[in-house]
């Protein structure tokens, strides 16, 4: 978004995608929007709420529901620079998904048991990420960072690697990265593989740790999922690689927060509120030296009766606090 919140076309070329949006316009322009947001799946100001939520909530509480493992997951928030602070990029979900259908989110996914895979490593060494990312051993470290520099790649079409240890890839548009890209989303290439073919370096040391989010133990698919910052670097360019997505923007984390505080923009808790976090920083530089004094104690939803109501709550978080009465959602 330009710095007086007008939508403008990207100076990267068609290549980017949609323009930014306008958080002046509603993206959800239904008069009804506010009374069906339970059914929807969406609140007043743009929180991302299931209506499966309540039944599997009281399930839970009444030790009806097993809770099933949380999978090992990394996403990441791809910062620029720009004219009145640094913009992060954002892809909405197609509004056809079961799950997070039209919410904005960041490029990411589930770890490849590949990642565990010995790769050229650049920047901290596996012992240190272990002990930063609150994990009992190397490879396990590795695999989330692996999978974080994948996802980024396979997703916004931006990979953080170099042929040397102090260097990053220029353009990554060309047909032969294409093909790359696309047998690493097909898991038919491993990352591994795919920075060994290359003569690549992974630049561990370009992505700064900054959350940990837990999805809630009432969900049908749970991620244990790790949030770093990375800034775009030179000579890359951004685009809608996901199929999952239907767009993908560049906004500054103010003005996206807002269009989710008007109900414009819909996000999950772990979106919004790291969105937030990466407002008082003014540059992309800035906030990747913040990173490593990040909190990343993993936060975890919780649900609890409290007379004939559930109370669903993210401790810490309390602007996500949710009310259930028993006979139903409100």
């Amino acid at each position: 978004m330009s710095t007086n919140g007008q939508p403008q076309q990207s100076e990267q070329g068609p290549e980017q995608g949609p323009e930014r949006p306008d958080p002046r316009q509603p993206e959800h322009p239904d008069p009804q929007r506010t009374e069906r947001g339970e059914r929807t799946g969406r609140r007043s100001d743009g929180q991302w709420y299931p209506a499966e939520w309540p039944d599997r909530i009281r399930a839970l509480t009444a030790g009806e529901l097993v809770p099933v493992d949380a999978r090992p997951a990394a996403t990441v928030m791809l910062l620029r620079d720009a004219p009145g602070g640094p913009e992060v990029h954002m892809l909405r979900r197609r509004t056809s998904m079961a799950f997070a259908g039209g919410a904005y989110a960041y490029p990411g996914g589930g770890v490849d048991p590949r990642d565990e895979q010995p790769v050229r490593w650049a920047g901290p060494d596996l012992a240190t990420w272990a002990v930063r990312l609150g994990l009992d051993g190397p490879a396990r470290a590795q695999a989330v960072v692996c999978a974080a520099v994948r996802e980024t790649y396979e997703e916004a079409g931006v990979l953080l690697a170099g042929e040397t240890a102090d260097g990053v890839v220029g353009d990554t548009t060309g047909a032969d990265w294409e093909r790359d890209r696309e047998a690493l989303v097909a898991r038919e290439l491993s990352f591994a593989d795919f920075l060994d073919r290359r003569g690549l370096v992974l630049r561990s040391d370009l992505l700064g740790a900054w959350a940990r989010w837990i999805t809630p133990e009432f969900e049908r698919r749970r991620y244990d999922t790790w949030f770093f910052v990375a800034a775009l670097p030179a000579g890359q360019r951004t685009r809608n690689a996901s199929t999952e997505a239907d767009r993908t923007v560049w906004t500054r984390p103010g003005e996206a927060a807002a269009g989710y505080d008007r109900g414009e923009l819909t996000m999950m808790p772990p979106t919004i509120s790291t969105l937030r976090t990466l407002e008082p920083y003014g540059t992309a530089a800035e906030a990747l030296a913040a990173a490593g004094e990040r909190d990343l104690a993993p936060v975890l939803a919780r649900a609890r009766l409290e007379g004939d109501e559930l109370v669903l709550s993210w401790p810490g978080h309390e602007e996500f606090t949710k009310v259930v009465p028993l006979g139903g959602a409100r």
